[in-house]
């Protein structure tokens, strides 16, 4: 499932690709990144992309949807009786640890109510669901679940202590899944599903499993960090300071994204707005101006979320969203508004 989260305004908060390879049991070597004399606001600029891989605690609950009954009637059996984050233990008090024995016990389930023990913060409830036959014999309960977060973002910077920043927002809905056992994976993109207007597009990318080159140490709101431990080339990864929001103007500046390969570029945008004080990760609206990345990729897409933005040689924020609407329009974070995510944990 992509991790797609709809904003309330006609945008799109950019989730993962939907290609990858198994994560294995890999080793980390630690080495480390160095921005060599350089001051602590100072850091070297990401724009590679990396795999994410982790598990997450029980059955998490996406989302519900409407069914439609052998009767020809349209019905949502679990509407405002799950919520997005829930996580299901259990069918009828028998236990599911993971999605395959989630759906073996629903396809077992005859007419009769069903109960769902779901742990929703530090609460566990059973909750009653009448399933909908929507086939002779068959049942369902109409929610969409998840057990894993795996993907493709792009890292936005590396401090001197091999710390990086990814993403720019959120990993889900619900609550941040436990971050003991992520991985971070060198990634390889293998092809572009443009955007067009309507559709946000996605970056395709393959995981190179045999490669962990970071630890993934804490998950917020404005998005994930960690250490890098091995396993990357640092070598052609340029400094920049960084700047505060209120340095950043109306005009032109660039993004680094990998969107072929494993090597960042630089790519024309214009920042439209500044707003320093939104909340939302929604610091800047930008518009893709450079010509190559709008043939290549439409605009902006899936997988981009985390590319550094720079006016001025400084590294003043990272993309986020697209807009439904335009793909070559959408939103970015303040650098300031990202890392203080990190030193709130």
């Amino acid at each position: 499932l992509s991790l797609l989260l709809i904003a309330a305004v006609p945008a799109l908060v950019l989730g993962w690709n939907r290609v990858w390879e198994n994560a294995g049991e890999i080793p980390l070597q630690q080495t480390e990144a160095s921005t060599g004399a350089a001051g602590s606001d100072t850091v070297l600029l990401g724009g590679m992309p990396v795999g994410i891989y982790m598990e997450t605690d029980g059955v998490m609950v996406l989302n519900t949807e409407q069914i439609e009954g052998v009767d020809g009637k349209i019905y949502e059996p679990a509407g405002n009786l799950v919520r997005s984050g829930d996580y299901i233990t259990a069918v009828d008090h028998r236990e599911v640890s993971g999605k395959k024995e989630l759906l073996e016990a629903v396809a077992e389930i005859s007419g009769d109510r069903v109960i769902l023990t779901v742990r929703r913060g530090d609460d566990t409830m059973d909750i009653k669901i009448d399933p909908v036959e929507y086939a002779p014999d068959e049942y369902r309960l109409g929610i969409w679940v998840r057990d894993n977060v795996q993907g493709l973002g792009t890292v936005t910077f590396l401090t001197e202590q091999s710390r990086f920043g990814a993403l720019g927002h959120g990993v889900s809905e619900g609550p941040i899944p436990d971050t003991s056992e992520a991985k971070v994976f060198a990634c390889n993109v293998i092809g572009v599903n443009k955007g067009t207007r309507g559709k946000a597009g996605e970056l395709k990318g393959l995981f190179l499993n045999d490669r962990t080159i970071a630890r993934a140490e804490h998950f917020c709101g404005t998005g994930l960090f960690g250490t890098f431990a091995g396993g990357y080339d640092f070598s052609s990864c340029e400094t920049a300071q960084i700047a505060s929001v209120s340095e950043a103007t109306i005009g032109k500046a660039v993004i680094y994204s990998t969107v072929d390969g494993t090597q960042p570029k630089a790519y024309e945008i214009a920042i439209a707005k500044v707003d320093a004080n939104d909340r939302d990760n929604k610091n800047f609206v930008i518009k893709v101006t450079d010509e190559t990345l709008i043939e290549e990729t439409g605009g902006i897409v899936q997988g981009m979320s985390g590319s550094p933005i720079l006016q001025n040689g400084k590294l003043i924020g990272a993309v986020t969203h697209v807009f439904l609407n335009d793909p070559t329009r959408g939103y970015g974070i303040s650098i300031e508004r990202m890392m203080a995510g990190e030193r709130e944990r």
